[in-house]
């Protein structure tokens, strides 16, 4: 008897983007409930191997998926969200923790949005605890594997997100990112990944912001037009919000438009001087020549930033975030997380932060601003900051995860796997990887493009030309 996965139903769901998809609903080809169940077998034959999912929730999606679609570009698609800071009502939330495990009592407003736009939420991806780290890896769910190369780094903190993505799961999943969450897993696994500007997509109910305005939602996907509905849906405000960015009124409509021709400096050597691998060099090269030869400007400029007090005020920040996020869940569970029930870099954050006051987390505050300042400023000359997303392919296993005696060793292959991801963090800017390049053994390798505040379109925009030029979207692990 056939598999399922290899049914026509199942064919689609693997060739076809997430708004594609949504067509064939609309136009009755497909129903959801069949791209549901194909979906659903993609992960039961392939989750063993990568170990991508943490949380299961079927049962509502086909509640959802039997009822009526709604008029939506993204109807009846079968999608994940990731196991942090997205709350499902009556679905563990687990946050990659041992610790921090709860079921949740409400929706997310983000669920509650999917759910309205006809997205059907089966599964909630893995993370490493609290996202604190580039990879996928946990105590509480394991390790989450490349469909690339089974022993190399997803990326993270989204690496469920885009593992799934890569193994044909869903054509799309929700991600989040406070130092380069979306796009570092993107790059990995040879997906799209936007960080969007601070305050795009509301966090709540009962929150505005994460990190101090650091962490924010996007997209991984396979399309750009995929990530131009997300934001069409997502990027709405809500209730609370202070920092509402101007929007278009469709991306999706606007996306396609091919961008004025654009002033892109071009950063290939990071702030902090960290050694560039030569294939990601040769890669960020060979895609600034392509933009040149699109009539895009390319000069080779960077931004004036000290970076050395920019990661002296990361640091206070996570440290301050992080201990705050472990009282709050202490006072719930009515003791402390103790050395075996978190990580122990997690651990090295709250010594940190107990170690921290007001007055450090104001001055950090107030350096995070001059740093916007300063970023708005070379905006001025420049439309777009092109880079490498990390400066390597995707690391071995076990280089990165929290569980580590060595927080020093630990900090320096942080450092030099991901020296240019956390910028767009602290200004507040948007930014996005591209898979437009591989390693010499294979491996994918992202191309970023940061923009000035609440300039997602011109960065969808750009991306939609490169992804006419380089087509990236069926170039897929072998699986």
């Amino acid at each position: 008897m056939t598999a399922p996965w290899t049914s026509d139903v199942a064919t689609l769901l693997h060739q076809t983007d997430a708004v594609g998809l949504a067509e064939h609903v609309k136009r009755g080809d497909v129903s959801p409930r069949e791209l549901l169940e194909a979906a659903i077998e993609r992960v039961g034959a392939t989750n063993a191997e990568f170990n991508y999912i943490a949380q299961h929730c079927e049962d509502r999606a086909f509640a959802l998926a039997d009822g009526p679609m709604p008029e939506s570009p993204l109807a009846g698609v079968p999608f994940l969200v990731k196991d942090l800071g997205i709350d499902i009502a009556g679905v563990r939330t687990g946050s990659g923790s041992l610790f921090l495990n709860h079921i949740a009592e409400t929706n997310s407003n983000f669920v509650d949005r999917a759910d309205a736009a006809g997205l059907l939420i089966f599964a909630k991806t893995t993370t490493p605890e609290l996202g604190l780290t580039v990879t996928t890896e946990s105590k509480a769910t394991g390790r989450t594997r490349n469909p690339w190369n089974t022993e190399r780094t997803t990326g993270g903190s989204s690496g469920g997100a885009a593992c799934a993505v890569a193994a044909g799961a869903v054509p799309m999943a929700q991600a989040s990112d406070g130092g380069g969450s979306v796009r570092v897993p993107a790059s990995c696994c040879g997906l799209l990944g936007l960080k969007t500007s601070r305050g795009r997509i509301p966090l709540g109910p009962g929150k505005v912001e994460d990190w101090n305005g650091l962490s924010g939602i996007g997209p991984i996907s396979r399309s750009v037009r995929d990530a131009a509905a997300f934001l069409d849906l997502f990027g709405v405000p809500a209730a609370g919000d202070r920092v509402r960015p101007a929007r278009p009124a469709s991306y999706l409509a606007a996306h396609a438009v091919a961008p004025r021709r654009l002033r892109i400096a071009l950063m290939i050597e990071p702030l902090t001087g960290e050694r560039v691998d030569p294939d990601v060099r040769s890669t960020v090269h060979d895609s600034a020549l392509l933009l040149g030869r699109m009539g895009h400007s390319i000069e080779e400029a960077r931004p004036t930033i000290d970076m050395g007090a920019l990661s002296d005020a990361n640091v206070c920040n996570i440290a301050i975030s992080v201990t705050r996020t472990l009282t709050a869940h202490a006072a719930a569970a009515g003791h402390e997380a103790d050395a075996e029930s978190i990580e122990k870099i997690t651990a090295m954050w709250r010594h940190i932060g107990n170690g921290r006051t007001g007055l450090d987390l104001q001055a950090t505050l107030a350096t995070f601003e001059q740093a916007a300042v300063t970023i708005d400023s070379f905006f001025d000359s420049y439309d777009i900051l092109l880079m490498p997303t990390l400066a390597k392919p995707p690391v071995e296993l076990g280089l990165l995860d929290l569980d580590t005696d060595d927080p020093s060793e630990f900090g320096r292959e942080f450092q030099q796997f991901c020296p240019y991801a956390s910028l767009a963090n602290m200004t507040g800017c948007p930014a996005i990887s591209l898979p437009l390049g591989t390693s010499h053994d294979g491996l994918p390798i992202g191309v970023m493009a940061m923009a000035p505040f609440a300039d997602e379109l011109t960065l969808l925009q750009l991306a939609a030309e490169l992804e006419a030029a380089v087509p990236w979207a069926q170039r897929r692990p072998m699986i």
